[in-house]
């Protein structure tokens, strides 16, 4: 089968199902996306290396990358390889000093890895015919990859009402409970006044 490449275009609350994300994949020089449902912890590691955020603690995707590097063994790609009743499956594939190993990994933890080793992400035409969405094309533009969570579980409005320096302050604390989520928010709305 041929694969299709994808990448990551959106990570939002979900809208369908309560205290679950979405992360939007968008099939490169192409209008199709993908969205895949995902739990909040997987949100929380996708976005902390897409924003490529720093934690005082490796997070467990951190902690896996650092430990299939220490044995020499690299992430080259994924695949979501199968959807069956709603549920996305994935593979990693994994290249050591002597083979090339494939291993079944939930779609979420798949994609996490992959945004820490930079490797592309496939699925086949079969899961995108069934499950994709065909978008129109209205800007001509690409998107650069962004977290996007949802307005009322971060407190955009609240955060409007802060100053400046509450915010840095704000934003300190919850990068201390590791609430990376919450976090992006604030760092956007900091720079957002930066850029007035």
């Amino acid at each position: 089968m041929r694969k299709i490449e994808l990448e990551i275009v959106a990570l939002s609350h979900s809208i369908t199902q309560t205290h679950s994300y979405a992360v939007v994949l968008g099939e490169v020089n192409g209008l199709r996306r993908l969205p895949i449902v995902i739990g909040g912890f997987e949100a929380q590691a996708i976005a902390v290396a897409l924003e490529k955020m720093q934690p005082s603690r490796p997070l467990t995707h951190d902690l896996m990358k650092n430990f299939m590097s220490a044995f020499n063994v690299d992430l080259t790609e994924i695949i979501i390889s199968d959807l069956q009743e709603g549920i996305f499956y994935s593979k990693l594939i994994c290249v050591g000093e002597n083979d090339t190993v494939e291993i079944d990994s939930r779609t979420s933890d798949a994609l996490a890895l992959a945004v820490r080793f930079g490797c592309p992400i496939y699925t086949y035409e079969n899961i995108l015919e069934s499950a994709g969405i065909l978008m129109e094309d209205t800007s001509g533009k690409k998107k650069k990859p962004v977290a996007t969570p949802e307005k009322e579980d971060t407190g955009n409005d609240d955060l409007r009402a802060l100053s400046l320096e509450e915010l840095h302050v704000l934003l300190n604390e919850v990068l201390e409970q590791e609430d990376y989520i919450r976090a992006i928010a604030i760092r956007d709305e900091i720079n957002s006044r930066k850029n007035q």
